[in-house]
């Protein structure tokens, strides 16, 4: 497998969905080796960020990028677009601090690199094959995420939560080909009960109900659903019953379960390396995602430096 680029630029406006501002994000080619890199063209100078976990600064509900203190938030659900996609190196151009959230996942991203085409480039691939276990655990949440020895790439995902409506539930990618049809389209999701803090922190200013599923797991009196919907300048809704709160319906039973497992793939996008391995893991996030991001880059520098060595 030769490395590949997308065939011609595209753009792609939104909002971000944290920050609430208009973003217009360009997704150009690249030459070989180059990577995933992010060009703040807003900015004097156009500053660069490498995509790398070492390059992570924030994950409180999104994934941030920062280099030489220049900050982008909410790359995970392009990345997991140009990783799914097998898309080796792009640079990306974005003319605010984050990348806009469209639907809330990665459809718009993957659709216009599939309508673009790839090229392949004059230079193999390298995969890291995964030859021994890699593994995190995190036993203040309970999240367990490891890497295993396989033939191709897939990823299992189990999530757990304290919800009569999304306790447990599971999906499984078993190679990148299914990502476009099976995973690109599923939604982030947030708790009702989780919102109002989130505002308080200065999140979610640009989320509504075309970019997320709302849990409504616990019900509330209708007066303090009205101020949530004018605070985030929604449509006020009358709700009697607990379930999803959402403009249009769940695309999967397990769409939730498939969100998670598109964050793990755009997360895992960092390493810079696309991997013949199989990822379990359970009640994934952004945190505990890039700390096993980490480990992985960590054993793959220490098998190319081994192989240096030799």
């Amino acid at each position: 497998m030769r490395q590949r680029t997308i065939r011609e630029a595209f753009t792609i406006k939104g909002k971000g969905l944290h920050s609430g501002l208009p973003a217009t994000i360009t997704f150009c080619p690249a030459p070989v080796d180059f990577g995933y890199r992010i060009k703040r063209i807003d900015l004097e100078g156009e500053p660069v960020i490498r995509v790398s976990a070492e390059n992570v600064i924030n994950t409180q509900r999104s994934t941030v990028l920062s280099s030489s203190g220049v900050e982008v938030a909410t790359v995970e659900h392009a990345l997991a677009a140009l990783y799914g996609c097998e898309i080796d190196n792009c640079l990306i151009e974005i003319d605010t601090a984050e990348f806009p959230i469209l639907d809330g996942s990665s459809a718009a991203y993957s659709d216009q690199i599939h309508k673009v085409g790839f090229v392949d480039q004059p230079k193999e691939r390298v995969y890291y094959e995964v030859d021994e276990k890699i593994e995190y655990i995190d036993t203040e949440t309970g999240s367990h995420l490891m890497l295993l020895p396989a033939e191709r790439f897939s990823v299992h995902v189990q999530i757990s939560f304290d919800s009569e409506i999304l306790d447990v539930q599971s999906a499984y990618m078993e190679e990148l080909s299914q990502f476009a049809g099976q995973i690109s389209m599923c939604r982030t999701f947030v708790f009702i009960k989780e919102i109002e803090a989130l505002l308080a922190k200065g999140l979610i200013k640009g989320g509504d109900l075309d970019n997320a599923i709302v849990i409504y797991d616990q019900q509330i009196q209708q007066k303090e659903l009205d101020q949530l919907a004018d605070i985030m300048r929604i449509e006020r809704k009358t709700i009697n019953e607990t379930g999803y709160i959402m403009n249009r319906p769940l695309l999967f039973p397990n769409e939730p379960a498939r969100h998670k497992l598109l964050d793990i793939i755009g997360d895992i996008a960092i390493t810079g390396r696309f991997i013949r391995g199989a990822i379990i893991a359970v009640r994934p996030g952004h945190r505990v995602n890039n700390l096993f991001a980490r480990e992985i880059m960590n054993h793959i520098r220490q098998k190319s430096d081994l192989l240096h060595v030799e």
